[in-house]
């Protein structure tokens, strides 16, 4: 009856210890050939390509998307061909007006902060990072923090990259704390475009 009752206790035991041990994140790495990069995400990554209206011309878009719990980590890769070089200050300009300026309509605040990405060949190289607070009636709603990075391919082309992590359902936390902890810095920190 003891060896019975033992033997129960032990696969329980170790039944629940396997289960605190299971991670919630899933680390993976995703290389992105097309799209020139190579990432590491929490989770198996969903792929969307869509088509975006830009000065009277279309410009493809693909977005890598995994979401965990209340996070949403995102990877967007626009392409923007050579001899449409021009505009590139200009998309990357309303690129990031249009979500500071969403942030700060609402009531929201934005930190910018200075960071570093490193590339396929391990060169590093500087970077900004946004820590966004997205406010709805005075209240925190979601934290975001976001960097464009923009790369010249051997062809010309500019591919400017957006890296986000969202909290859907943001709480009191402090939105830089909160995106500094292992879990989010991961995520950036192994980002690589070629």
């Amino acid at each position: 009856m003891y060896r019975k009752l033992l033997r129960v206790v032990t696969v329980l035991t170790t039944f629940i210890f396997l289960a605190a041990c299971s991670p919630k994140l899933d680390w993976r790495k995703v290389q992105s050939p097309q799209e020139r990069y190579t990432a590491l995400f929490p989770g198996k990554p969903d792929k969307i390509e869509r088509r975006i209206p830009y000065q009277d011309q279309e410009l493809l878009q693909t977005l890598e998307a995994v979401k965990i719990d209340n996070d949403i980590y995102s990877i967007s890769v626009i392409q923007l061909p050579a001899a449409q070089s021009a505009s590139l200050n200009q998309l990357l300009s309303q690129l990031k007006v249009n979500l500071v300026d969403r942030a700060k309509d609402t009531g929201g605040d934005v930190v910018i902060e200075e960071g570093f990405y490193k590339t396929a060949d391990r060169q590093r190289l500087p970077t900004k990072d946004y820590f966004i607070d997205l406010k709805a009636n005075g209240k925190t709603q979601q934290l975001m923090r976001v960097r464009w990075i923009n790369r010249v391919a051997p062809n010309g082309d500019h591919w400017i990259y957006q890296i986000s992590v969202l909290r859907t359902d943001a709480g009191k936390e402090n939105l830089k704390t909160l995106f500094s902890k292992e879990e989010y810095e991961n995520f950036f920190s192994d980002f690589s475009p070629e």
